[in-house]
């Protein structure tokens, strides 16, 4: 009888998304599926991790209005035009970039929801709850943005 030994194993994949509105949910849903499926993992975990300050990734529902409300608690929370210290271009002395565009709103918002998330890999496949999907979470676009996709586990 052969006895199959489980390997560990471990995959990295940087993927592209170019963002076209100022607040967007992007659904990876399908790109971190093929991540996982690629790596031959039987168990283990994947982590989405977003590689910007003012962006966040999430799982939740992919429904237009839901996402909607969530946009708008967002906004409600972190008004855009509220007056941000760092904003201030003239009183701030650390990270400054040329042309850099106030948004202090967009980094208050990434800070209610987190850079990543971890999920579980079982038999192969990640598991994710009927409704549930994999966004990235745009809070300062357009912009070119970067998420890191880092999977680990046993294959077979």
């Amino acid at each position: 009888m052969e006895t199959l030994v489980p390997t560990a194993a471990c995959c990295h994949r940087r993927i592209s998304v170019a963002t076209e509105r100022a607040t967007e949910f992007i659904d990876l849903t399908e790109k971190v599926e093929a991540a996982a499926a690629e790596a031959g993992i039987h168990a283990g975990l994947v982590n989405v991790q977003t590689l910007h300050t003012t962006t966040a990734i999430i799982v939740n529902e992919h429904e237009p209005l839901l996402l909607a409300d969530f946009a708008t608690l967002l906004a409600q929370a972190a008004p855009r035009f509220a007056p941000y210290r760092h904003d201030d271009m003239g009183a701030r002395t650390v990270n400054l970039a040329p042309g850099e565009r106030p948004n202090g709103h967009a980094h208050c918002r990434a800070l209610l929801l987190g850079t990543s998330v971890s999920l579980n890999i079982a038999d192969g496949r990640l598991q994710l709850g009927r409704w549930q999907r994999v966004f990235l979470v745009e809070f300062d676009g357009p912009r070119d943005r970067e998420v890191s996709i880092l999977v680990l586990g046993e294959g077979v």
